[in-house]
């Protein structure tokens, strides 16, 4: 990204949208908005490591509510929410963290939540897992503050390996909607 060249677009933005670029509140928005989009639009720049996975077996594992923040391509609005992800190994596992760097890394783009899902459910299946499946539920804030301006929200799912079929889709959506009676969140 090249920072000169944001801070000079934001610049021009603020001043066709009415405002003073010079005024106090505003001149350090320009830098400021070169940092955030550093920081918002890295994955383009991730690498997710999935490479690192350790011996181990189950039958299904389940990471729930992963959170995640990304923009929309269409607005460039945000859109968030949380994301499961159930996967059946293949005699090796991932730390919590890979998958969370995982989510990180497709949602930190420009982005729509179903590629998002199924980015997310096809990288985790190119690493030999027996089956995957990435559940997204989100809320659109260009669907909030401008349109319908309707607070709906938006799931997607996406099912790879063992899971495309509809009774173990069944089965493991169950699982993944399921809390513990004896958890605390």
């Amino acid at each position: 990204m090249d920072e000169e060249r944001v801070k000079k677009l934001v610049r021009e933005l603020i001043i066709e949208v009415g405002e003073d670029p010079t005024r106090e509140g505003l001149r350090e928005t320009p830098q400021r908005i070169a940092n955030m989009y550093r920081e918002i639009f890295s994955g383009y720049d991730s690498d997710s490591e999935l490479a690192v996975q350790f011996s181990e077996d189950s039958d299904v594992v389940i990471a729930r509510d992963i959170q995640f923040y990304s923009m929309c391509e269409h607005h460039m609005l945000p859109f968030y929410g949380k994301i499961h992800i159930a996967y059946s190994p293949n005699g090796r596992v991932f730390g919590i963290s890979k998958l969370v760097r995982l989510v990180e890394k497709y949602a930190k783009r420009l982005q729509i939540q179903e590629r998002l899902t199924k980015n997310i459910a096809d990288e985790l299946y190119s690493q030999g897992v027996k089956g995957v499946v990435v559940l997204a539920d989100a809320e659109h804030l260009c669907m909030r503050m401008r349109g319908v301006r309707n607070n709906a929200t938006l799931s997607s799912s996406a099912f790879r390996g063992i899971y495309e079929n509809k009774e173990d889709k069944e089965s493991i959506m169950t699982l993944i909607r399921k809390r513990s009676s004896n958890s605390s969140f």
